[in-house]
């Protein structure tokens, strides 16, 4: 058991807008489970590539032990092997017997370390990778998002994999996944980190308590600040009042008083000009404390959308739908039935390759969007006439160029984009960045705040929260729950999906 000791850590990325971390300081258990939580852009995949030694930076971090970093990188030439050869080029002295020790611990035969690696699904090649990651002795794992691009299966598998294991950071933004696998949460939030005793859900019901008293202690100040500022200036006008009265008198009017009183006045008012100069000091106090209260405030901002309304009820008719690829020897998928009526929001879920983003590419190519991939077909598969859709793809690979250019191409007001982009929690600055710059997902973002601009009957969405931070995830729950847009979306985050779908289909 070690420490990892980091010390006013400052770091930005070399003609970077600003600071990626500044003057972050905290330690943590190498015995620890931790889960690591942080807006997009805020810098995860950052810290855990500062702790590999692979940037300079100022500040200190401090630990006596060695770190190991999934995923492994996988160059083109090397997809070509079978994994068991790739096991030295990811991890030094790895054995293959403990390998395969692992891969029994993930439910995962062996047969999958001699195929090659371009063959392997998804869940596959992160279960290999797991399995070299653990292999070792005494490192220190970084794990980040593990469960991208998953089937729940998959999912369950890794989830009950990393629960048996200890030692290791994980970048995650499955709630279930953190929640059953993580016994400690590092969180880089807007102006501060924390670092927390429990998994998500503990973290989570405490930073709420704390918000909802930053709030109330936000209403406290600002009525005492007002308190103080009416009698500063009360105090002032009776400071200013009297100092008038100094110089010049009417003898008469006032026999009482002589040019003795003058020093007893000047007194009297020097007095309350002192009191009125404490009360300003408490003042900005008040302000500059309540001005931190809200640091670290989650508030996101309600999102819009504005769904068509069709004149017809049912949208998608599927019945004995049968799809098979140009030369395979079996279907993607066979005898699928169902209906997608108007109002509802229809999960597609499965395993990987089940066939359901082939899918929603026909339904998509039958509403007049694309191509779709080449094959042959059985059954019933219709769209309704003149259907509007909105449709994200699980691909990001083609965003490129800058913001400007990608509203023109998609005929959307930039304005209006950018807002939404805001309200998505991208910061400003990243608008000057060209999108081949973003982290995974902000690019992610782009492509949610385009549907969302979209008026549309149907929204598509395939895997739209691959990368998407916790926060934004609960943002738009909050807006599908709210504006019940008609759906049809494949989404791994099982949270999300029970939250969301009033039908599944099940493949």
């Amino acid at each position: 058991m070690a420490q990892i000791l980091v010390d006013h850590l400052t770091f930005a990325y070399e003609g970077g807008f600003d600071n990626i971390f500044e003057d972050l300081s905290f330690s943590i258990d190498t015995n620890w489970r931790i889960g690591f939580l942080g807006r997009n852009g805020k810098g995860k995949t950052t810290f855990l590539n500062l702790l590999l030694g692979k940037y300079e930076y100022s500040g200190s971090i401090i630990t006596s032990t060695a770190f190991d970093y999934f995923p492994y990188p996988v160059t083109q030439e090397q997809m070509a092997l079978p994994a068991v050869e790739l096991l030295e080029a990811w991890k030094t002295g790895c054995e293959p017997w403990r390998v395969l020790m692992e891969m029994g611990q993930l439910r995962e035969g062996e047969e999958v370390l001699y195929r090659p690696f371009e063959t392997l699904s998804p869940g596959e090649r992160t279960k290999v990778m797991l399995a070299v990651l653990f292999s070792g002795e005494n490192d220190f794992l970084l794990i980040d998002e593990p469960t991208n691009h998953l089937d729940q299966a998959s999912r369950e598998n890794v989830k009950a994999y990393l629960a048996s294991k200890k030692g290791f950071l994980l970048v995650s933004h499955d709630r279930d996944l953190l929640d059953a696998c993580t016994d400690h949460v590092l969180v880089l939030n807007r102006k501060s980190i924390d670092v927390q005793n429990g998994n998500f859900s503990v973290w989570w019901e405490n930073k709420q308590r704390r918000d909802q008293f930053a709030r109330a202690e936000q209403e406290k100040r600002i009525k005492e600040i007002g308190k103080l500022k009416q009698s500063a200036a009360q105090a002032a006008q009776w400071a200013e009042r009297s100092e008038r009265t100094k110089i010049g008198f009417d003898p008469v009017k006032e026999n009482d008083r002589s040019k003795d009183t003058r020093a007893y006045i000047g007194a009297k008012t020097k007095k309350m000009q002192s009191r009125v100069s404490q009360m300003q000091k408490r003042i900005e106090r008040e302000i500059e404390e309540k001005e931190g209260l809200l640091a670290d405030l989650e508030e996101p901002v309600d999102l819009k959308l504005m769904p068509l309304r069709h004149h017809r009820e049912r949208l998608i008719h599927v019945r004995a739908y049968t799809v098979t690829y140009e030369g395979a020897d079996c279907p993607a998928f066979s005898n699928l039935t169902f209906d997608l009526m108007q109002g509802e929001r229809v999960a597609l879920h499965g395993g990987n390759g089940c066939g359901k983003t082939t899918l929603i590419k026909q339904i998509l190519k039958k509403a007049g969007l694309g191509t779709g991939p080449l094959v042959t077909e059985s059954g019933v598969c219709e769209t309704a006439a003149g259907l509007v859709i909105s449709y994200i793809d699980q691909d990001t690979s083609f965003l490129k160029g800058s913001i400007r250019a990608f509203c023109q191409a998609r005929g959307l007001e930039e304005s209006l984009f950018c807002a939404i982009l805001r309200q998505l929690d991208l910061e400003r600055t990243q608008f000057l960045k060209n999108m081949e710059d973003f982290s995974e997902g902000q690019k992610k973002k782009v492509l949610i705040a385009a549907s969302l601009l979209a008026p549309a009957h149907l929204y598509i969405w395939d895997e739209p929260l691959n990368y998407i931070d916790v926060f934004s995830r609960m943002q738009i729950e909050k807006l599908l729950l709210s504006c019940r847009p008609t759906m049809l979306f494949v989404e791994h985050d099982v949270r999300f999906r029970q939250q969301i779908a009033t039908k599944t289909v099940v493949f």
